[in-house]
């Protein structure tokens, strides 16, 4: 039998260590530039990196301070301020914010009270603090944050502020293009991950009809083989939604690429280079990754079929955390946690193949599902309904796997994101499937 003592303590050095790398890296995104790039909003889709920051604080201290340890409001006076309902991002450098100096003591100030919280936390009693979930919830929410201050550092015009070394060099992937998925039932969500957010749960049963899925990412060089076959002039590859977006915003490449002759070059975290052929399309939108899966004779994966895809294990009859098994992440099996700055080669991490021999379904990019975001059979909103339950229906399209930007405390093989279908400043990309014949 297992000592409650002990499971107490993992749990306590799991969420400091996941608090501490969190806190890591937004000093490092929020250090690597000066003051006015801290406060200017670098696009209308992103909140200024100030905001961020102090808005990480602003919520750990709601739910570590006040909600866990019942202590009283710090800065009461600036929760409406870093509400993301209540300001949209557009209109956020317009408030009073808190300058750049400020907030860093700000969010300094309540991290070293949680920490104190967190060396007596009880991880039992009610559901917030059950396995340390509210630690979890912080640690992940600030990572998420921490990944859209690098979508607006790769918005942002000027020289490069952020280095980090490339994935290492693979052999050209040629094993097969595509992987059978078998039909039947398997285990969808989970119910039994601590940190598992309220729209991962609860693990319910989920019927999928056999399918054949890309072995890896839709790379660059097969996006261009769209685009040169006139792709973004032929409508019929195009929802009418999608055709009408394309008309009127001019796309003719994914986001941050241009032409440059007969080569494709594009902008990436201030560098211009040529379009790397054997990575991963990065930033597209859901209309895009659609179009291109049209064309090519295929079609986005359901939600359902990208989870069977990455979580079934047909030896055993069950879903496991992640592709290669239970045990979490290691730098062998993805490609996570900004330890890089852009998509490995498709077909690299053997490690961290599926059992069906689907590769590369965590890290690197996002992937584009066909699936509008919905809850699941028996979802319940839990700690707020701010977090899924107002995004669910047909405006959201879900994405899967996780991208290079994603932290390992924020990725598994149950996580969900959601996006607009126009979105493509995110680290979104896809790989297509088709139905098999019976």
């Amino acid at each position: 039998m297992t000592d409650p003592a002990l499971d107490a303590e993992a749990l306590r050095e799991r969420a400091v260590a996941s608090l501490i790398t969190a806190r890591d890296r937004t000093t490092l995104l929020t250090s690597c530039v000066d003051g006015p790039d801290l406060t200017a909003q670098h696009s209308p889709l992103m909140s200024p990196l100030v905001w961020d920051l102090a808005h990480i604080g602003n919520q750990e201290e709601q739910w570590l301070l006040r909600a866990v340890a019942g202590q009283e409001a710090i800065r009461p006076e600036i929760d409406t301020l870093y509400d993301a309902f209540e300001h949209p991002r557009a209109e956020r450098p317009k408030l009073p914010l808190l300058p750049p100096e400020e907030a860093r003591r700000y969010a300094a100030d309540v991290r070293g009270r949680a920490l104190d919280v967190l060396e007596t936390a009880a991880f039992h009693g009610t559901r917030l603090t059950e396995a340390g979930f509210a630690f979890g919830m912080i640690a992940q929410h600030e990572q998420q944050h921490d990944e859209t201050m690098l979508i607006t550092h790769q918005l942002r015009r000027g020289p490069q502020a952020l280095t980090a070394p490339d994935p290492e060099p693979v052999p050209l992937f040629t094993g097969p293009a595509e992987v059978l998925v078998p039909g039947g039932p398997f285990t969808m969500g989970t119910s039994d991950e601590p940190w598992a957010l309220d729209n991962e749960r609860p693990a319910h049963r989920r019927e999928v009809a056999p399918f054949r899925i890309d072995t890896t990412p839709v790379t660059n060089a097969a996006y261009r083989a769209f685009i040169e076959d006139g792709g973004y002039d032929e409508p019929r590859w195009w929802t009418a939604e999608g055709w009408a977006h394309v008309r009127r915003n001019s796309l003719t490449a994914p986001l941050f690429w241009r032409r440059d002759g007969r080569q494709w070059l594009r902008r990436r975290f201030g560098v211009t280079e040529v379009v790397p052929p054997d990575e991963p399309v990065l930033h597209v939108c859901w209309y895009e990754a659609d179009a291109y899966a049209r064309w090519a004779g295929r079609r986005l994966p359901t939600e359902a079929e990208w989870e069977k895809a990455a979580r079934y294990d047909p030896a055993g009859d069950r879903s496991m955390r992640y592709p290669w098994g239970d045990a979490d992440p290691g730098p062998g099996h993805a490609n996570l946690g900004q330890r890089h700055l852009r998509p490995a080669p498709a077909g690299s991490y053997p490690a961290g193949e599926s059992p069906l021999g689907v590769r590369q379904l965590i890290g690197d990019v996002w992937e584009w599902t066909a699936s509008d975001f919905l809850p699941y059979p028996g979802f319940r909103a839990f700690p707020y309904k701010e977090y899924s339950e107002v995004f669910f229906g047909p405006e959201h399209k879900v994405l899967r796997g996780g991208s290079f930007a994603v932290d390992p405390v924020a990725c598994r093989g149950t996580f969900r994101n959601w996006d607009l279908p126009v979105r493509r400043q995110i680290f979104s990309g896809f790989r297509t499937a088709r139905s098999e014949e019976v």
